[in-house]
């Protein structure tokens, strides 16, 4: 394999405490020394990145690729085109596929649409339950052999806490991570925003913080009476926060992330009735936002992800209630993550270490460093040139972002994959 130069970048690892401009040398797909070249290092490319930042390439913990059962919205090949274009080198997909992903098949059928059409690499969590029906458990001994790096039921709801115990006990027999989406199904029905003043004024049912709060007591219980490495998935309020910061004093093995799209947007932005701004969880209070960037800022929330869901034009056009929730969130996921850093909310540092390392431990992964042997994913981009969000410049086949028109200073420059250039912005 060919030996790439990467010089005079600004290198940003928080893992190896590198913060400083250096070269990069990479040799057959692995990183082989920092700083100094190595004996006999003839590289065949050279990438100048003066000016530029040089980071490991960003690890997804949550993208939807639509594919299979939704390639009207999306398919593997489009949003893996899409990720690299972003920087994004790994990406974790549910198990809410369709068919969904309970069976050692499903994973074959994936990691065979991925082979021949993926740009970045693509993980799978396995259903904790067949057919996330929340009754019978799946065979997740199967599904890991299989590859899934973990188990989830994604938003569909194991009402029965029994069922819960045991499916957490056999993931923690079989030593994987079960990844949860706290929601209590029946308090959250039918409910499209936040529970509150904005919501009562526009006339559209709200969804109640207990919905969250309820629902991660209740796992959190189960998790410490198991023993199962958990990981919380997109919280979205100041009490889950809390929560969670408690559970973590208390001693359980836990991590937890936030969607990029809460970290800057709240209740207030669906005022006009914007069905892009239609998620799930829903945008909550200013506080709760708050309250986000700073449990990213001080640890308590380990990662932010993309929260990805293309749709197709129809999904979103419709009165506010009607439309489908989720955004086209990949090529936002850097910019949004580094305005924090700009506007000195959260260092850096921190911000990079929430979209690298810290997801990559979460999915039990060898990346999200720039260690010498590591595999050459590496991410860089420019945090001094201005561009706005069009559907232009959205590589997703998915169009719906609340981020449209938005100015951004961050954007990715080039993105290298097992040491293979894969994208490379042209102006």
């Amino acid at each position: 394999m060919s030996q790439l130069l990467i010089k005079n970048g600004h290198l940003i690892d928080p893992t190896n405490k590198l913060n400083h401009k250096a070269n990069l040398y990479i040799d057959s797909g692995h990183i082989v020394a920092i700083d100094s070249a190595p004996e006999n290092f003839n590289a065949d490319q050279t990438l100048d990145a003066t000016g530029l930042t040089v980071i490991p390439g960003i690890v997804d913990l949550c993208a939807r690729l639509r594919e299979p059962g939704q390639e009207y919205k999306a398919t593997i090949k489009s949003e893996t085109i899409a990720a690299a274009m972003s920087g994004i080198t790994t990406l974790c997909c549910p198990p809410d596929t369709d068919p969904v992903i309970d069976e050692p098949a499903v994973v074959e059928l994936i990691n065979h649409k991925t082979a021949s059409a993926a740009h970045s690499n693509v993980l799978m969590l396995g259903a904790l339950t067949t057919g996330l029906n929340g009754e019978l458990l799946s065979e997740m001994q199967a599904l890991q052999i299989a590859g899934c790096v973990g188990l989830s039921n994604a938003k569909h709801p194991i009402e029965n806490t029994l069922v819960l115990k045991r499916a957490y006990a056999y993931a923690a027999n079989c030593g994987l991570t079960v990844f949860i989406e706290p929601d209590d199904h029946w308090l959250s029905a039918g409910g499209c925003a936040h529970e509150g003043t904005v919501a009562s004024r526009l006339g559209l049912k709200g969804i109640p913080v207990s919905a969250e709060t309820v629902a991660l007591a209740r796992a959190l219980e189960v998790v410490a009476e198991t023993g199962v490495k958990a990981h919380f998935g997109r919280l979205s309020s100041a009490a889950s926060v809390a929560m969670i910061r408690r559970a973590k004093d208390d001693g359980l093995n836990i991590t937890a992330d936030v969607s990029a799209h809460q970290l800057h947007l709240n209740e207030l932005d669906i005022s006009s009735f914007n069905s892009a701004c239609h998620v799930l969880p829903p945008l909550r209070s200013q506080r709760d936002q708050e309250a986000l960037q700073h449990g990213i800022a001080d640890g308590t929330l380990d990662a932010i992800c993309s929260d990805h869901q293309p749709h197709d034009p129809d999904a979103k056009e419709a009165p506010f209630a009607s439309t489908e929730p989720g955004i086209s969130a990949l090529v936002t996921l850097l910019p949004l993550a580094v305005r924090l850093a700009d506007q000195e909310i959260i260092d850096i540092e921190t911000i990079i270490r929430a979209m690298t390392s810290a997801p990559a431990s979460i999915l039990g992964i060898n990346a999200g460093t720039l260690t010498i042997g590591a595999s050459a994913d590496i991410c860089i981009f420019n945090r001094d040139i201005n561009w706005q969000l069009d559907e232009s410049n959205i590589h997703s086949k998915g169009k719906n972002s609340p981020f449209m028109g938005w100015d951004y200073q961050t954007r990715v420059e080039h993105t290298i994959v097992g040491g293979t250039l894969i994208h490379s912005h042209t102006n």
